[in-house]
């Protein structure tokens, strides 16, 4: 995003909350909703494949993911509902504590690193789906720039996770399709 780009996003937001008081629509309310709860679902999937975790630089991204990726984003989604006068999910899922150190787990019970990071990418590749499909369903310019930069972070984070994935030989070999 350019400067250029934060300064007209500031000021529609700016214009909008003083003269635009409507509430989410039905639409932004569902998408919100959804991301919300598949949200909560995540963090605890990706609580246990960090315990799983054995390589440090990938149990950093899923912590990473967890603290910076998901659980803002669902905040962000919740405060939007509530603002908007919308209901906000009731349920939760449990709560796992990240460990220092890995969990010895038997090798058939647990991923291996690189299976991680594939489950990690396909996540991704889903929650920034939703979010752009409520990105384009979204009316109220606030909800629309809150998805946009949560969008623009998670995208940067893919980014770091695909390059870690290069390095370690995690990614699989596709074979060039020849014409």
């Amino acid at each position: 995003m350019t400067m250029m780009d934060k300064i007209n996003g500031a000021t529609r937001m700016a214009t909008q909350m003083i003269f635009d008081k409507e509430s989410i629509s039905y639409l932004e309310a569902g998408a919100l909703y959804g991301i919300v709860s598949q949200g909560r679902f995540n963090l605890s999937v990706l609580e246990a494949l960090y315990n799983q975790a054995k390589d440090p630089e990938l149990r950093t991204l899923v912590e990473q993911c967890i603290e910076q990726q998901v659980r803002t984003t669902v905040d962000n989604c919740e405060e939007a509902l509530r603002k908007g006068s919308a209901q906000v999910p009731q349920f939760h899922f449990t709560r796992r504590q990240l460990h220092a150190h890995p969990l010895e787990l038997p090798s058939d019970a647990c991923l291996t690193d690189g299976e991680i990071a594939a489950t990690l990418g396909t996540m991704a590749k889903g929650s920034q789906m939703a979010i752009l499909a409520a990105l384009h369903q979204s009316y109220q310019l606030e909800v629309g720039m809150m998805l946009r930069k949560r969008l623009d972070e998670g995208l940067d984070w893919n980014l770091r996770l695909l390059n870690l994935m290069l390095n370690r030989g995690w990614l699989p070999h596709i074979t060039k399709v020849e014409h």
